[in-house]
C-alpha cells in the first residue's frame, strides 16, 4: 500500500510516519505549503524535513515556494476560519492530484497530528477530494502523537516553527503574545 503525504514540518511527520509506516504503508513525503512565510520561515522549514528525511530514510517531493497560490486561493476571505479551510483545501488537491499521477493508492497529510488544526474539516476536504480525485484519503486522528513528536524534533535539534506558517497565524500569534 502507497500513500503520499502531504507534509507540513518535519516535527509534524514524525508521528504520523512512524503510524502509517507500522501499519505496513510504504509512505512518501510531499512538501506543498504556499502558505508559509516569509520565504525565511519557509526556508528553516523545508531544510527541516531534508534534514529529517535523511534520518528518516524518507522520499519527499518539494514543489517551487509559490505564495502567490495561497495569496490568490484566500483573495478577500482572510479571516480565519475560511482562510484556514481554503488553505487545506489548496494543499491536499495539490497532495491528492499528484499522487493520481503517480498512482498512489491513498493520500493524507500532517495536519491531522496539530491539535491546533480542526480535524473535522480537514476529515471533510479529504474525503471530498478523494470523491473528485478517485485516490483514497486515508484518515487517523494522530494528535495523541503530537507532543512526543514535538519532544522528539527538539531532542533531535530539529526546526520548530512557532505559528502555523501564513502572514495571519503568524500576526495572530505576535498580537496574543503580545497583550498584557
Amino acid at each position: 500500500m502507497n500513500l503520499l503525504l502531504h507534509t507540513c514540518c518535519a516535527p509534524c511527520l514524525i508521528y504520523p510516519l512512524k503510524q502509517l509506516r507500522a501499519k505496513g504503508y510504504q509512505v512518501v513525503s510531499l512538501f506543498y505549503n504556499p502558505n508559509i512565510h516569509p520565504f525565511v520561515e519557509y526556508n528553516n522549514r523545508r531544510k527541516a524535513l531534508e534534514d529529517f528525511a535523511k534520518r528518516a530514510d524518507i522520499e519527499v517531493i518539494y514543489f517551487e515556494y509559490r505564495p502567490q497560490d495561497f495569496f490568490q486561493a484566500i483573495n478577500l476571505k482572510e479571516t480565519a476560519p475560511q482562510r484556514c479551510h481554503i488553505c487545506w483545501s489548496l494543499r491536499l488537491k495539490k497532495t491528492a492530484q499528484v499522487a493520481k499521477e503517480k498512482l498512489f493508492e491513498y493520500f493524507s497529510t500532517t495536519l491531522l497530528v496539530s491539535p491546533y488544526q480542526n480535524q473535522d474539516s480537514l476529515k471533510r476536504i479529504g474525503f471530498d477530494i478523494s470523491k473528485e480525485t478517485g485516490v483514497s484519503f486515508y484518515y487517523q486522528d494522530f494528535r495523541a502523537g503530537f507532543r512526543e513528536a514535538h519532544l522528539q524534533a527538539k531532542e533531535m535539534m530539529i526546526y520548530c516553527q512557532q505559528y502555523c506558517g501564513c502572514i495571519y497565524s503568524e500576526v495572530e500569534r505576535c498580537t496574543r503574545s503580545a497583550k498584557p
